[in-house]
């Protein structure tokens, strides 16, 4: 079982930035691959990106592609996720989710993923 806890999170003024902290703890973390996803009022949580176990495959939304970057430091148990160029309908509760894969690098859908965190609010102003 691993636990995880989402930072970072702020009000921001469009075409600014922010770096999301998922901290985890519990087991080998580095088994794990991650993903954050999103969720807006009144709207059904979405996929962002995913990073794989050992952070060397990476996934995006068409949504955030080129403006937000997922990492991960496996010694630190930590994942990050870096947004910039954020805009007025990036406003949500961002959430890490983690979980081993059964197969291939990534994992991309909401029901892939046993464990997530409580989720960090975004606000973006315009």
């Amino acid at each position: 079982q691993v636990q995880l806890v989402e930072s970072g999170g702020g009000l921001v003024q469009a075409g600014g930035s922010l770096r999301l902290s998922c901290a985890a703890s519990g087991r080998t973390f580095s088994n794990y691959a991650v993903g954050w996803f999103r969720q807006a009022p009144g709207k059904e949580r979405e996929f962002v990106a995913a990073i794989s176990r050992g952070g060397g495959s990476t996934y995006y939304a068409d949504s955030v592609k080129g403006r937000f970057t997922i990492s991960r430091d496996n010694g630190e148990n930590a994942v990050y996720l870096r947004m910039n160029s954020l805009k007025p309908e990036d406003a949500a509760v961002y959430y890490c989710a983690a979980d081993m894969p059964r197969s291939g690098a990534l994992l991309t859908k909401i029901h892939e993923f046993g464990y997530w965190g409580q989720g960090t609010q975004v606000t973006v102003s315009s």
